[in-house]
């Protein structure tokens, strides 16, 4: 027992010896200019994200969620966690999540040795930016339904069709898609996944703007007889939809990066709510905001313990179950919460000053504060994007009562 008790505290020693490296490492080389965006909630874009990628994978750490023989970490679960929290209260950028968290664990898992060497070191190194080519317009929570064809033509496959909502699509190099190559049996069947570059002749990207008037964001990508290599085909021809479901369940399992980010994104609408209702006559709606808060709270945490096992069934193999969904649906609910809480204290003063805003420069004229109108109005997107609310209650419920 008392050798169990000394490697438990010198465990605990060497991973307080992590956070305060990583926090010395954060607070000396993230940019002050990035950290000041993300503490104002600017529009994060391309070149922010790869600016602090370069400085990670310089540093070792480009892929915390990547083995070591592939160039990343190796961490364990702890330690993965402890980086999300530090760089979260150092307010340092985001990581770029398709390249990183999306389809680079599908290159590891189902790639060809020439695709991972190919394609991993410039995810890792920040030089690829990637977007993801799923939904389309008859096909987005019933993504099964989709209609982009891509035609075998020899050592190419030729692809036609359109991907609507597709993030970061105006700033990519590559796009992971899924196209359909055969309509003969099930929907789920007959879906492949290419790799396509974004340069290649006959694609079109036009901008989709969104109420929440962060410009650009979310597009439409147009494909015209778009030759792309069979060498960049994941896997088996046909056998897209298992390699989007690995993927899709390590998407959904996102909020669990998000909720170090969440905590501090919290603590910040807590001050907004105090500051904005500080006088004796709002006492009692600052009171009734600041429960509603607290509620928030209570799901991240329930939530941050869920992640934390969903994450180590992950790195050793066992079935995920339903975690994803309960974790996407949580974060869904209760970041739009935050955001709506805080809407309630500070719209009345800023609803009818809002700005649109232009990439990620400064919104010339606007009022402190804005950027809660702007989160407010982008986070009405979190039930939908990912796989909406109600899909993720029916995934629950078929695992949970075998409907």
């Amino acid at each position: 027992m008392t050798e169990a008790r000394a490697t438990t505290a010198g465990e605990a020693a060497e991973y307080e010896a992590f956070r305060a490296e990583v926090r010395d490492f954060a607070l000396s080389h993230c940019p002050p200019e990035l950290r000041a965006m993300v503490a104002a909630y600017r529009k994060l874009e391309r070149r922010e994200l790869e600016t602090w990628q370069r400085i990670l994978y310089r540093r070792g750490w480009g892929a915390p969620n990547w083995p070591k023989e592939y160039g990343g970490t190796g961490w364990d679960l702890r330690r993965r966690v402890i980086f999300e929290e530090v760089m979260a209260e150092c307010d340092c950028p985001p990581q770029p999540h398709q390249g990183l968290r999306h389809i680079g664990p599908v290159l590891i898992e189902f790639g060809t040795p020439e695709q991972k060497a190919r394609f991993l070191p410039r995810i890792l190194s920040g030089d690829d930016y990637w977007c993801q080519g799923y939904s389309e317009p008859g096909a987005g929570s019933d993504l099964a339904s989709l209609k982009t064809r891509a035609v075998r033509d020899g050592d190419f496959y030729v692809v036609d069709g359109q991907k609507i909502w597709t993030s970061g699509a105006h700033e990519a190099d590559m796009m992971f898609a899924l196209v359909r190559t055969s309509t003969e049996a099930r929907k789920q069947d007959g879906i492949t996944m290419l790799l396509i570059p974004m340069d290649s002749p006959g694609i079109r990207v036009r901008p989709i703007r969104t109420i929440d008037a962060w410009h650009p964001h979310v597009n439409e990508v147009f494909l015209d007889g778009v030759r792309v290599p069979v060498a960049n085909r994941i896997g088996e021809e046909g056998k897209g939809w298992r390699y989007a479901k690995f993927l899709l369940d390590r998407e959904r399992l996102g909020p669990v990066h998000a909720l170090a980010p969440g905590l501090r994104f919290l603590e910040r609408a807590r001050d907004l709510v105090a500051r904005e209702l500080s006088g004796v006559a709002d006492t009692r709606k600052r009171e009734l905001l600041e429960l509603r808060l607290l509620m928030a709270e209570a799901e991240i945490l329930g939530l941050r313990e869920l992640g934390e096992e969903a994450i180590d069934d992950l790195m050793h193999g066992r079935p995920l179950g339903t975690a994803p969904s309960v974790l996407k649906l949580g974060w869904s609910e209760a970041s739009q919460g935050i955001t709506e809480a805080a809407f309630d204290a500070a719209g009345g003063r800023l609803a009818s000053r809002f700005l649109p805003v232009e990439g990620s420069g400064p919104n010339a004229g606007a009022p402190e504060g804005i950027e809660w109108i702007h989160n407010f109005l982008y986070f009405r997107a979190r039930s939908i994007f990912g796989g909406s609310s109600e899909i993720q209650k029916n995934l629950i419920a078929r695992d949970l009562f075998g409907a």
